[in-house]
């Protein structure tokens, strides 16, 4: 048995001296080096005791390093769980409890909060460093530069990535060899990658843009990556002239438009730009080709299912739309009450059916259940339509997700911290048009009447708990929350009234 992923992205780079990453500092490490650099890991990996199946969680700043952890992972049949930089102390407890992690890496600066997480839950806590340095580096630099792949099949799990609740509970989407190498070898080839190309790589490692499409498409085609740690307009406006395809958040685009450098020179050399994980809104599609003369292609998907759909490369990428469902993949719109076929243009439910779909939620059978139809859809949770051309537009969303600056944040998680705080009656999370980031995060509150709220102190008790990107941009006072006939709060009535709340930050 081989092991499929480890086999199809990097095996067969072997002895390949091209360059594979282009580092911020004008230094490249070629493919040969970086799977060099990934054996020492995977053998400072077993080492300390981790094995096929066993999860390695790392919270680490973006890095070769890092990368090659992943590489690791795979090659060791170990399980990687990438962590959010931004995560408390709190956040990673959990995850590190939930998934079971025996190894938790993490930068040097927090081994000191880490450290009692790790004893508590019984990992074996690395640290790794911006800088390259650290306990896991320094032991996989003593380590041989081969390693002997564990056997791996499609089934088998490569990741375990969380995404927030409902509920408040994270969820473990767990996924497959199967799931990652499907996505990869489609959009390397539905965007016509080739091993000529230069990807601009400002996205992080820990989110599935960054790891599993950007990364992934990469190694599928044996392309370079200019592998920046971090979005920076400066940087990406200087590094353009060697890049032949960008990939990006929304957020990318608003800002480089707000760069009096960004123009059709700058652009020449660039033949595709991608825009994905939250919607684009069209007046930026339209600025965009108004000042580079390019059209983005908008692309759906999720931590469940990989990529979805895509605009076309050849043909007319639709603003407004995220194109059309990827090979082999099965896209279908559902009455979100019924399950029912709606009619040609209405709105429903989006469910998708295909390999790249996830195994379920680590240790949820029953939320995996409910998430599944019959016949083996995944239930998105996105509201869809498809114009008449057969473009696939996403409406909203049947749940309370809010995507800010391309992360998911589940309100539920939030209120339950906004609960808690003395003064607070009870709390609503929504998610309105924001200029910079697609959505902005606002925390509508109701308070006591006889109990002035610290909102300075409401919001350091916030960000104690919650990572930033969940942390509310603004805060306002209702004197109640506006109910349905059941008591539900009408969350509709409150995107409403504040959606024009960040407007004066346009």
């Amino acid at each position: 048995m081989t092991n499929l992923l480890y086999d199809a992205l990097f095996a067969r780079h072997a002895g390949n001296a091209n360059p594979f990453l282009l580092l911020q500092n004008g230094e490249s490490l070629s493919y040969d080096a970086f799977l060099d650099m990934a054996a020492r890991f995977a053998n400072a990996i077993v080492e300390a005791g981790a094995g096929p199946g066993d999860r390695l969680a790392l919270q680490a700043a973006k890095t070769p390093e890092a990368l090659a952890v992943y590489a690791a992972c795979v090659q060791a049949g170990v399980v990687f769980l990438p962590l959010n930089t931004a995560y408390t102390s709190d956040e990673v407890d959990y995850f590190v409890e939930n998934a079971g992690a025996s190894l938790l890496v993490c930068d040097g600066s927090n081994e000191v909060s880490l450290a009692p997480i790790a004893r508590r839950h019984g990992a074996s806590l690395f640290t790794l460093n911006a800088d390259g340095s650290g306990t896991l580096a320094e032991r996989s630099r003593r380590q041989r530069s081969t390693f002997d792949p564990v056997a791996r099949d499609d089934d088998d799990l490569v990741a375990l990535l969380y995404t927030s609740g409902t509920t408040g509970k994270s969820k473990g989407a767990m996924l497959t060899h199967a799931n990652l190498l499907s996505n990869a070898r489609v959009l390397a080839r539905l965007w016509r990658f080739s091993a000529d190309d230069v990807l601009l790589h400002a996205l992080p490692i820990f989110h599935t843009h960054g790891l599993f499409v950007a990364t992934n498409v990469s190694l599928v085609a044996g392309s370079a990556m200019i592998f920046l740690p971090r979005f920076d307009v400066e940087r990406v406006i200087e590094k353009l002239d060697r890049a032949t395809v960008m990939m990006g958040v929304p957020t990318f685009y608003t800002r480089l438009l707000q760069h009096r450098a960004l123009s059709r020179g700058a652009t020449a050399g660039v033949r595709l730009f991608v825009s994905g994980s939250a919607p684009l809104l069209p007046e930026t599609h339209v600025k965009f080709e108004r000042r580079t003369g390019h059209r983005i292609l908008e692309r759906y998907g999720m931590t469940e299912t990989n990529m979805i759909a895509s605009n076309p490369y050849e043909g007319e990428r639709r603003a407004g739309t995220v194109g059309f469902a990827l090979p082999g993949v099965e896209v279908r719109i559902r009455d979100k009450d019924t399950g029912e076929p709606v009619g040609d243009g209405e709105v429903g439910m989006v469910q998708v059916r295909g390999t790249n779909v996830f195994r379920g939620y680590w240790r949820m059978p029953e939320k995996t259940r409910v998430e599944f139809t019959d016949d083996g859809f995944f239930i998105t949770g996105d509201l869809g339509r498809f114009d008449e051309d057969g473009y696939l537009q996403i409406v909203g969303r049947g749940r309370d997700l809010v995507i800010s600056g391309g992360f998911n944040v589940y309100p539920k998680e939030i209120e339950q911290v906004l609960d808690e705080q003395d003064g607070i009656v009870e709390s609503a999370v929504i998610g309105v048009p924001h200029p910079d980031f697609g959505e902005g995060v606002v925390a509508v509150l109701v308070s006591a009447t006889e109990v002035d709220v610290n909102l300075e102190g409401l919001k350091e008790a916030v960000a104690a708990r919650l990572a930033g990107f969940k942390r509310p941009k603004k805060y306002v006072f209702a004197d109640e929350l506006p109910r349905n006939t059941m008591g539900k709060v009408q969350k509709n009535v409150l995107r409403d009234r504040y959606r024009d709340l960040f407007k004066k930050a346009e």
